[in-house]
């Protein structure tokens, strides 16, 4: 799923060009370690602490579940810098984070929205995305199906990527305006879910409570944290705030290599993750491999794929070594368009940032007339 399908491009847009010269092998792996080859599909997952209700017994797929959920905890605790983990065997768990909101990990098997029926759910939110599914054999349409053969509950689904701080940010407008719509459609009580519940969910919980429920921030963020131990973005829904109040601009950037000798130049990281690669393509008349992108307000980290092979650039902003001695380019994308923006961004991006009763009602109504994407 595009997660920039529904922010509208800006024109005249200001524009920034970085050029590498030379081939120049700095390192190869990316800076949380993680190697280059790995699936940028496979599911990685976080743990759950309390509120356990088994739907998964015991049986001779238990070992390879057990062996499944240490591979996802290790892989989420380097991606997310912090040690969380998920035992897909021990079945569906939750939290009440309000009478009316609930947030907790993946349905795994159609008796779990009877479950959820039971305690007065009415509407599932799923933000998985089919790898994470596939990774534990979860069967989403046997779940959907069954949960429409009722009409007391809704099963929807608004994905954004595993452990993707950017791709939170970018999907997190649609995705509240998704669940905004169904909480006023459905009414009741909301179960919010990804794989483990602690991350996407949590995120897209706290985004809401922010923006249509009146809490601040912070606040919000401590109500949750009394209730669930999870791990949600801060950054990425500050961002997201300020993104929809400033009118969701972006500046034109071009990433250039030069070396008329390889057959492929491809980039990493950047707004797509290391997991993706977008190609570089070759401009006859300029000798240069070009990439042209917009992109938001941020911090930017990449590196380049040249015929297969990760590099730093040594002419380009560069990292300083990470623990493990891994670097990365950079870039940064500054709003100089407008001071009120970005003086909006910076309180917005501060230590506890609130919003006011017009800035809500801007945030409302920008949601409420977002188009509906596909189920």
């Amino acid at each position: 799923m595009n997660c920039l399908r529904h922010l509208p491009l800006s024109s005249g847009l200001p524009f920034q060009c970085f050029t590498s010269h030379q081939r120049k092998p700095l390192c190869s792996v990316n800076s949380l370690g993680m190697s280059n080859t790995r699936d940028p599909n496979r599911s990685i997952a976080v743990k759950s602490a309390s509120g356990s209700t088994s739907s998964a017994g015991t049986n001779s797929a238990s070992v390879k579940e057990e062996e499944k959920s240490e591979t996802y905890s290790h892989n989420m605790t380097e991606a997310m810098g912090a040690v969380l983990t998920y035992r897909h065997e021990l079945g569906m768990n939750y939290n009440f984070i309000r009478p009316d909101l609930i947030v907790g990990s993946c349905l795994q098997t159609p008796e779990d929205v009877d479950k959820l029926r039971a305690i007065g759910v009415k509407t599932i939110f799923c933000l998985q995305q089919d790898p994470d599914l596939e990774y534990f054999g979860v069967d989403i349409k046997a779940i959907q199906e069954y949960a429409g053969s009722f009409s007391d509950i809704q099963h929807v689904r608004a994905e954004i990527r595993d452990f993707d701080a950017f791709d939170l940010r970018m999907r997190l407008p649609t995705v509240v305006s998704k669940l905004y719509k169904a909480i006023n459609r459905n009414g009741g009580m909301t179960y919010i879910h990804c794989t483990a519940g602690l991350g996407r969910a949590p995120g897209a919980a706290l985004a809401y409570m922010f923006w249509i429920q009146g809490y601040r921030l912070n606040e919000a963020y401590r109500l949750l944290l009394s209730k669930r131990s999870c791990f949600p973005k801060l950054d990425a829904i500050k961002s997201a705030t300020a993104d929809i109040l400033t009118g969701l601009r972006k500046k034109l950037v071009m990433l250039t290599w030069e070396d008329n000798k390889c057959s492929s130049v491809e980039v990493s990281g950047l707004d797509i993750g290391w997991g993706q690669r977008m190609p570089l393509h070759y401009d006859d008349k300029q000798g240069l491999w070009v990439l042209k992108r917009e992109l938001p307000v941020g911090h930017y980290e990449y590196k380049y794929i040249v015929d297969g092979e990760w590099t730093c650039n040594q002419y380009e902003l560069m990292t300083s070594p990470n623990k493990d001695g891994h670097v990365n380019n950079f870039l940064q994308v500054i709003d100089d368009t407008d001071s009120a923006d970005a003086a909006l961004r910076e309180r917005l991006m501060g230590d506890d940032p609130d919003l006011t009763k017009a800035e809500r009602l801007r945030i409302r109504q920008f949601l409420e007339a977002l188009p509906d994407e596909e189920p």
